[in-house]
């Protein structure tokens, strides 16, 4: 099995008003000799923004700002902005958050080409019911039970008018273009989908009507193994190495006490991220340090962001819903035992006999 190092905490709440509960969840980016952290800071009312710090190696913060850099501003977000991913892709950043709005919590995106100026381009995951996403995605198979018992939401009311959708997050761009594509995994639960487009103007609704048609084609990891057999979604985004794409994800299994949230580890082809190469069968790491036990909810490592020092992978992540954290490990060792991990076959949302 590979050796994971728990370096331990990075960044706690205060007693600001906007990150008074907690912070978790960070998208992580390396950029200008600095390592930049826009985490998710929850308020004791339960509503999220994203703040900000700068960081001059893995470990060591040198400046945090005293007020969010995004917060709620339009209707699909009012009562939050949750766990952002960003990647770097030509000359733009794109960072991705879950937008809530008291009912709906679904991917959206804001670019910026300074880290300092955002320019919020709305939502860019489907807006969808679940019964209208079951018709179009079983049009040709059965999909997994999962999909009805995570998505339905048959006893969710909508307020002020809000139609019930189905929820989709975790939305995470690679951070290149693809055969000239734009790629982005995101997730309704149960499993991992992912997006090819030409510009991001293509994502309109009959754009979604198409790949729901064609659902199974669009899903690249499910789950597999005992410790991710509840659900998984994105994480970090995807890392470019000579033996694929390297995904860190959330892997999440239910137990009495509720769910427990692992951090794990898959290869994607290259040239064809629909393919899964590789994946560890166990996780990564998993909630063992007392932070990661205890918290606001317990029992989580959801890692959202990396950053890389020569053969040494840095994960950052956020424990128990309360705090970031962040582990250690060896490139070069993980990625030789995901190369013991081979798999054949695709990830399928169909029913068999």
């Amino acid at each position: 099995m590979i050796t994971v190092k728990k370096e331990g905490i990075l960044l706690e709440k205060t007693t600001l008003g906007f990150e008074n509960a907690g912070v978790l969840n960070p998208g992580v980016i390396s950029d200008g000799g600095f390592i930049h952290l826009f985490y998710r800071a929850m308020s004791k009312d339960n509503h999220s923004s994203i703040g900000y710090c700068k960081l001059k190696n893995p470990f060591s913060i040198v400046e945090r700002y005293d007020l969010p850099v995004i917060f709620p501003q339009f209707d699909y977000e009012s009562l939050g902005v949750e766990d952002p991913r960003i990647t770097k892709i030509d000359d733009l950043f794109y960072l991705t958050y879950t937008a809530y709005d008291g009912v709906n919590a679904l991917g959206a995106l804001a670019v910026s080409k300074d880290l300092q100026h955002f320019d919020k381009k709305g939502l860019i995951v489907p807006q969808i019911s679940y019964d209208e996403f079951s018709r179009l995605a079983e049009c040709k198979c059965i999909i997994h039970t999962k999909y009805h018992r995570y998505n339905e939401r048959a006893g969710v009311l909508g307020k002020q008018g809000k139609k019930v959708l189905v929820y989709d997050k975790d939305v995470v761009f690679f951070p290149r273009r693809i055969n000239g594509k734009l790629y982005f995994l995101h997730r309704i639960k149960p499993d991992i989908q992912i997006v090819a487009v030409n510009n991001l103007e293509e994502l309109n609704t009959e754009f979604w009507q198409r790949y729901f048609l064609d659902f199974n084609d669009h899903i690249v990891l499910s789950p597999k193994y005992d410790h991710e057999v509840s659900f998984i979604g994105g994480g970090c985004p995807p890392i470019e190495t000579e033996n694929g794409w390297l995904v860190i994800y959330h892997a999440v299994y239910d137990t009495v006490e509720g769910y427990v949230y692992s951090a794990c580890a898959a290869l994607l082809d290259l040239e064809n991220p629909h393919m899964e190469l590789a994946r560890l069968p166990y996780p990564l790491f998993k909630p063992e340090e007392e932070w990661e036990l205890k918290g606001e909810v317990n029992n989580v490592c959801f890692p959202t962001g990396t950053t890389l020092v020569e053969d040494t992978l840095y994960i950052y992540y956020g424990a128990a819903d309360e705090l970031i954290a962040y582990a250690s490990v060896s490139l070069s060792a993980l990625l030789k035992e995901l190369m013991l991990n081979t798999k054949e076959g695709k990830a399928s949302c169909c029913v068999t006999a």
